[in-house]
């Protein structure tokens, strides 16, 4: 594989440009990598303001008229609405699973049917969250289900 950089103009749009004989998994992952590890967003804890990757998220949720982004092992407050996350968010792993969740796919280890057509996910760090039934065709559209 031929890895090319092209130093160009500020004037110009900047783009990442593949090609390849066939769009595959491999080809997937790498898209879905540059594209959640360039979006970052603000996250507040006491008095603290981090740079967080979406990468690094497994959920968004919303409580009481706040939105919290979950990490591996942190809780964040983040400044927009769950509407405005799941339109920043799209097309990059990420769903709506609940009027109150957005979910991101790639930190799901598994998932499993649950009560009055629901699903639960279990998360790489050990969180479950509910998916609610009128997003589940989503996720199962999403996973190629």
């Amino acid at each position: 594989m031929k890895i090319s950089i092209e130093v160009i103009d500020k004037t110009e749009e900047e783009e990442i440009r593949i090609r390849c004989h066939q769009a595959g998994e491999e080809i997937d992952r790498l898209v879905h990598t540059i594209k959640t590890e360039t979006l970052i967003l603000l996250g507040y804890q006491e008095d603290q303001i981090s740079r967080i990757k979406l990468s690094d998220i497994y959920y968004f949720e919303a409580v009481d008229g706040k939105v919290f982004a979950y990490g591996k092992s942190s809780v964040y407050e983040v400044k927009q609405k769950l509407y405005e996350l799941e339109e920043l968010c799209k097309g990059k792993h990420c769903f709506r699973a609940s009027k109150s969740t957005i979910l991101n796919i790639a930190k799901i280890e598994s998932i499993h049917p649950s009560i009055s057509g629901r699903f639960q996910a279990l998360l790489d760090n050990g969180e479950k969250v509910v998916i609610s039934r009128q997003y589940v065709p989503t996720l199962k559209h999403m996973l190629d289900l």
